[in-house]
Formats: structure tokens, C-alpha cells, sequence
């Protein structure tokens, strides 16, 4: 029972870590919102990119501490690397001022995202 509730856990960790990372992708589109609107946007989307780029380090831990000990499929951490991965494409993007790309990928990340935390 013990391994039965060690093994809820980490699901629960796992799940978590995929609900805030939609957030913050979410809360990174309503910044950019209101980096076209207001002088404080700016500095709200920097660091909600931050944010945003931890959250997606934290999709890896969880997905991590979730196959590893169990035994599990790596399939959540491919998923979570691929994350990181699109996370740091966003992240250049945005520093070098590339919205034709930078905006259509946001969208991509928030769906994926999205269906990610539907499968959990």
C-alpha cells in the first residue's frame, strides 16, 4: 500500500508541474497583451518568462522523479525535455524580438501544454 501511495504522489507532483506550466504560458499571453497596451508589460512578460522557463525545468523534475524510481515509461520526460526544448526556442525568440515566430509558438506551447495536463 505504502508503494501504491508513494506511486499517487508523484502523479500528483507530475500533474502539478504540468498545471502551472499551462499557467504560466497563459499568464505569458495575457502579458504580452499587455506589453502592446501598457508601460509595465514589458517588465511583467520579462519576467513571467523567468517564470514560465522554471516552470518548464520543474515539468522535467516531476516528470523525472515520476519514471525513475517507479520504472515507469520515459515518455513523460521526452515530453518534459521537449518542453524545455521549445521553452528555450521561446526565450531566444523573444530576447532577439522575432514575434512573427515567437507568438505562433506560444500558441503551439500553450496547446500542447493543454493536452499534456488533459492526459493526466
Amino acid at each position: 500500500m505504502a508503494t501504491q501511495a508513494t506511486a499517487q504522489r508523484r502523479f500528483s507532483f507530475l500533474q502539478i508541474a504540468i498545471g502551472l506550466q499551462t499557467l504560466t504560458i497563459f499568464l505569458q499571453a495575457v502579458s504580452a497583451g499587455l506589453l502592446l497596451t501598457s508601460s509595465y508589460g514589458e517588465t511583467l512578460h520579462s519576467a513571467g518568462a523567468r517564470v514560465m522557463y522554471g516552470a518548464s525545468m520543474l515539468y522535467v523534475l516531476a516528470a523525472v522523479l515520476a519514471w525513475k524510481p517507479g520504472g515507469g515509461s520515459p515518455r513523460p520526460v521526452l515530453h518534459a525535455s521537449g518542453f524545455l526544448a521549445l521553452a528555450s526556442v521561446q526565450v531566444v525568440l523573444g530576447i532577439a524580438h522575432i514575434p512573427s515566430v515567437h507568438l505562433p509558438l506560444g500558441v503551439l506551447m500553450f496547446g500542447l501544454s493543454v493536452l499534456a495536463l488533459a492526459r493526466r
